[in-house]
């Protein structure tokens, strides 16, 4: 915008004249500040009405901008077309958030972003007779936004949610709306059959439309985060570990014993994962630090405790998630440095069961504990089919239809709520356990059991009570 000191109302309009060009021969020339200005066109009409515009803003006395020799007013709305805020709709914004955050994002991160951007979608949706289904939704977004598929065919069966998408979606602007804000609120908070979503699916998802939502501004579409400050629609749920998924030692040693029964002799299909799951109710062990767990890795003494030092995982994604193409993404620790290890002590038990593990089956050429029978990377599939079939060999029916150990992950939340039965601090358990003391707090504060007694002494001694107690226990 020019200032005052660049404005002035000297301005002087001569008459057309014509010059010798066969594109635009018929010249408007005018003086602002002693600068003389030229315009040309095609015909002679089109240079009367310009000078006819020109002539009204200087019999007006409006000011002209010195430096352009046009009217302030002319300037100003030049600047204000210049300045429109863009506005894409949720489909556009998408795909360019996703491009712009994949180079950076780890396999799962991407994967995690994409659900985000897709539930968002099914409330950005519009309107319209033939709109597609949330699931064609979810199905369609989490395709487009691979920066590998831009300028590609959708898939058939993605074709006309795409297109639809690509012409109807929702601008991002529309997230000021109340209406539509209510429904991105449901839609992260509710699964697509209505039923209202984990606590943490929903904190996932939160978390990658406010990261999306941060670009957003940054990128100028935005202004604020539209989903600041509101709460979560439906029900709320914590994080906190539920007790009935934990095994006692009983069950764990039969469960373990039920894996090796999974499968034919010849295939070893569950007994090859025995250890596997071992390493999670015994070391605390994320699935997917066991998978990248390596013979290297692994302090397995003749007798007594060893020690497995964990350096990567190994998590599934998805090959179009990863940049190599495989379905798992090498990875460091999670919410640790690249190149962090974390040293975890194991009880004799399992330096065992993994010696036997390394003694049966050996490794795989890139060292590996763990390995399909083929030799490759264990898929999540793979020992969640053995877990499931497991379970009904070593519990009886209303245990097998209950919560218990229903996931392979409750028996490393097992292994975490026994370390803080037995007394470790808090802090070990985490440091151990690859989280934050507060993580452990939060989420197995409802696990810890059989210390109400003892902290009830310490009270009863720090407020005198104890020398009452006792003589009350003699009196009586």
């Amino acid at each position: 915008m020019p200032g005052e000191s660049t404005l002035t109302t000297d301005v002087r309009i001569w008459k057309i004249t014509k010059i010798s060009s066969k594109s635009a021969p018929y010249q408007l020339r005018w003086v602002v500040a002693g600068k003389v200005r030229h315009a040309t066109f095609a015909t002679v009409a089109l240079a009367e009405s310009r000078r006819s515009e020109l002539w009204k803003a200087m019999s007006k006395g409006a000011p002209f901008d010195v430096d352009s020799g046009l009217p302030e007013s002319e300037v100003r709305a030049a600047a204000a077309k210049e300045h429109v805020r863009p506005d894409p709709t949720w489909w556009e914004f998408s795909r360019e958030y996703m491009a712009v955050r994949w180079k950076t994002a780890a396999a799962k991160t991407r994967e995690g972003l994409a659900d985000s951007l897709a539930t968002v979608a099914i409330a950005m949706t519009g309107d319209g007779a033939k709109a597609p289904t949330p699931e064609e939704v979810r199905r369609a977004v989490r395709w487009a936004v691979v920066p590998a598929h831009k300028g590609q065919e959708p898939p058939p069966e993605l074709l006309a949610p795409c297109t639809w998408l690509a012409h109807r979606s929702r601008l991002l602007s529309e997230l000021g709306d109340p209406r539509v804000l209510r429904d991105v609120q449901y839609r992260l908070s509710f699964k697509l059959d209505d039923t209202p979503a984990a606590s943490e699916t929903y904190k996932r998802r939160r978390r990658g439309f406010n990261t999306a939502m941060e670009y957003a501004i940054e990128a100028g579409y935005l202004d604020a985060n539209p989903l600041a400050g509101v709460k979560r629609a439906g029900p709320k749920g914590g994080d906190q570990v539920d007790p009935r998924v934990l095994v006692n030692a009983k069950q764990g040693r039969e469960l373990l014993a039920a894996v090796s029964y999974v499968g034919s002799v010849h295939r070893n299909r569950g007994r090859r994962l025995v250890a596997f799951f071992g390493c999670q109710l015994y070391a605390a062990m994320r699935p997917a630090e066991a998978v990248g767990l390596r013979e290297q890795d692994c302090f397995l003494p003749e007798t007594g405790w060893g020690t497995l030092t964990l350096r990567e995982t190994l998590p599934a994604s998805g090959k179009k998630w990863t940049d190599s193409g495989k379905r798992h993404d090498k990875r460091g620790l999670k919410s640790r440095e690249p190149k962090a290890d974390r040293p975890v002590p194991i009880p004799p038990l399992l330096v065992v069961m993994l010696r036997d593990h390394v003694r049966e089956f050996g490794t795989a050429k890139d060292g590996r504990l763990f390995a399909n029978e083929r030799g490759g990377v264990l898929g999540t599939s793979s020992y969640w089919r053995v877990w499931q079939e497991a379970r009904p060999l070593a519990l009886p029916p209303e245990k097998t239809a209950a919560p218990l150990a229903r996931r392979p992950y409750d028996l490393r939340h097992t292994c975490i709520t026994n370390w803080l039965n037995a007394g470790v601090p808090v802090a070990e358990v985490a440091r151990r356990a690859g989280n934050s003391p507060e993580v452990i707090h939060r989420r197995y504060e409802g696990c810890i059991d059989g210390h109400e007694e003892l902290n009830n002494a310490k009270i009863a001694k720090a407020m005198g009570w104890s020398d009452l107690e006792e003589g009350a226990e003699e009196s009586s």
